[in-house]
């Protein structure tokens, strides 16, 4: 397809591109950040090859993970045997009204490149803290489940899964 732009003249998608671009340099500047640093402040953004401690640690600080007992049913199979489709499902057994209720469900693969799975937020209005999906492992790995309450207390089950085949490295 020939055109009668003159070589080297800008089209219209290069400048829309150039100006957005200058756009979000000069906002970035005038809040005193650099591209860099705008990216890593970006709260709860995970790190490429971020490991499982470190994302415990930005998704929850300090706070102590407690066992969960008989507070979440955690299904999951013992044998997967295609990785890249892992059934999960979660029942949490706490409050779930007024003031004190299970505000979301964390689902962490301790061994995927990026741990954290998923996270699905809930409120009193949903009536039951459950959830099902189906993750994607890249090996076996131990999997976890945290429920986070409103008033901030973490609940923890974990179970290995072995992965026999698939998963995210193939």
């Amino acid at each position: 397809m020939s055109s009668n732009r003159p070589r080297g003249a800008l089209t219209r998608r290069d400048a829309l591109r150039l100006i957005g671009g200058a756009g979000m340099a000069a906002g970035a500047g005038s809040l005193g950040l650099s591209p860099r640093s705008a990216h890593a402040t970006a709260a709860g953004m995970p790190q490429p090859d971020e490991k499982v401690a470190d994302t415990l640690k930005r998704l929850f600080g300090d706070r102590p993970l407690k066992p969960a007992g008989d507070a979440i049913k955690f299904e999951a199979p013992m044998i997967a045997e295609n990785g890249a489709v892992v059934p999960i499902r979660v029942d949490v057994d706490l409050p779930m009204s007024g003031d004190e209720y299970v505000k979301n469900i964390y689902i962490i693969s301790d061994k995927n490149r990026r741990p954290l799975n998923t996270k699905v937020s809930l409120t009193p209005e949903s009536g039951r803290a459950t959830m099902g999906t189906n993750i994607r492992l890249a090996s076996t790995t131990d999997v976890r489940a945290i429920a986070e309450t409103s008033k901030g207390a973490l609940y923890e089950a974990k179970r290995e899964v072995k992965v026999t085949v698939g998963g995210c490295g193939g």
